[in-house]
């Protein structure tokens, strides 16, 4: 059975008339409001959730789409509190799709409205780089799954999560699976993983980026107080491009390293909801979501695919948490140090981005088919005891050398 590869595909909607403006925006306010009374609650459950949403003038799409998220907030992301700018979603009920070649923009996208006969139409500017897919979507050959409507500064942009069957692959090629862990400590570490070990890793240090993030806030927050507007623009537009330019090198980077190993397969994580997904308090949410994961993954998926390199992706959880070896769930004393509890492994200390990175590149087959990963559920580390333990461990590697932090500390 062939694997099916889920996607996010993405578009900018063409400039709305003011009225269609005035609607998008009372929209998003309406689900955020929806969201946040659901949210503060309490509500745990669909039901509980839809006790409280029915009252506000929104489509079945979202408030269906509320019902499950706002669990999913309490009980998979153990939200404390809520961002501010969270996403209309919809179910894929309310999808629809329009598209004619005469047209200066290609697609159009119907926009759901509460009421009979008061949803609109309008066009989109899609990634160029997903046109095929795009094409896919309208001739029916996917998958629609959630789609997602955000304003972002001066933009509204249109995220819609698709899934598709992957081409069959050649088996009798012995690729060599390198994974990639994109984090904040180092911003893209990669790892081959050959013979059932890490082999010969990669770091990406993340410095810089870390330290424009931080002038980037600090600085824009000062202007705003001295309501320096085209300052602001002026700085902001420098920053963008200083951490464009971070994401460039670091994916180019990713692919050189690949491009070492015999016939090599790029294995990244699914990252697809992490902005959203993110709910630490304000001081957290600000220090990671201006992270640009995204960003860095679609260059390395886009640069790899140039060189001919297959990508694929693969569920990210607890790739950060486990042991590569034996996949018990381990201990992270500091952000760049993983120890394995189990004492029956071989390993006691490893380098955590490494440990990670050599999870994520062992979590494909290299014959195209995503390793599933269990339990579905919440066991993440506290203390790192038994009791955390993951079910479904993996046979333990053959012992290698320990890759210590002293080896990577510069």
């Amino acid at each position: 059975m062939g694997e099916t590869i889920t996607k996010t595909l993405e578009a900018t909607l063409a400039p709305p008339t003011a009225h269609k403006e005035r609607r998008l925006q009372r929209t998003t306010a309406t689900y955020r409001r929806a969201l946040r009374a659901a949210f503060e609650s309490g509500a745990k459950t669909q039901s509980a959730v839809n006790d409280i949403v029915t009252e506000y003038r929104l489509t079945s799409y979202a408030k269906d789409a509320l019902k499950s998220r706002v669990p999913q907030l309490r009980q998979t992301h153990s939200a404390a509190e809520l961002d501010d700018d969270h996403p209309v979603r919809f179910t894929n009920r309310g999808w629809k799709l329009d598209r004619s070649k005469d047209r200066t923009h290609e697609f159009c996208w119907r926009v759901p409205q509460a009421g009979w006969g008061n949803s609109f139409w309008i066009p989109l500017r899609i990634n160029p780089a997903q046109r095929e897919l795009w094409d896919d979507l309208y001739q029916g050959n996917m998958t629609v799954g959630e789609f997602r409507l955000q304003e972002c500064r001066t933009n509204w942009v249109l995220h819609v999560t698709v899934e598709y069957d992957a081409p069959e692959v050649d088996r009798e090629t012995d690729q060599t699976p390198v994974g990639f862990d994109i984090g904040e400590s180092k911003l893209l570490t990669g790892c081959a993983y050959q013979d059932g070990k890490p082999t010969q890793p990669m770091l990406f240090d993340g410095g810089r980026a870390r330290q424009l993030r931080k002038e980037m806030f600090t600085t824009l927050r000062r202007l705003e107080t001295r309501g320096a507007d085209q300052k602001i623009d002026e700085r902001r537009d420098y920053f963008q491009n200083a951490l464009t330019d971070i994401v460039e090198k670091a994916s180019r980077r990713a692919v050189e390293y690949a491009q070492q190993f015999e016939d090599p397969i790029i294995v990244l994580e699914d990252l697809t909801n992490i902005r959203e997904s993110i709910d630490y308090g304000k001081w957290m949410n600000r220090r990671l979501h201006t992270w640009a994961f995204a960003r860095l993954t679609g260059r390395i998926e886009d640069k790899a695919r140039e060189e001919g390199i297959p990508v694929q992706f693969v569920n990210p959880a607890y790739t950060s948490q486990i042991c590569h070896a034996c996949g018990h769930l381990g201990a992270r004393p500091s952000q760049a140090e993983f120890h394995c509890t189990n004492s029956a492994c071989w390993v006691t200390e490893f380098q955590a981005d490494i440990n990670a990175s050599a999870n994520v590149a062992a979590r494909v087959d290299p014959w195209g088919e995503s390793v599933p990963w269990e339990p579905d559920r919440d066991d993440s580390p506290r203390d790192g005891s038994a009791s955390d333990s993951a079910a479904g461990h993996r046979e333990p590697s053959p012992r290698s050398g320990q890759m210590k932090l002293t080896a990577f500390s510069s």
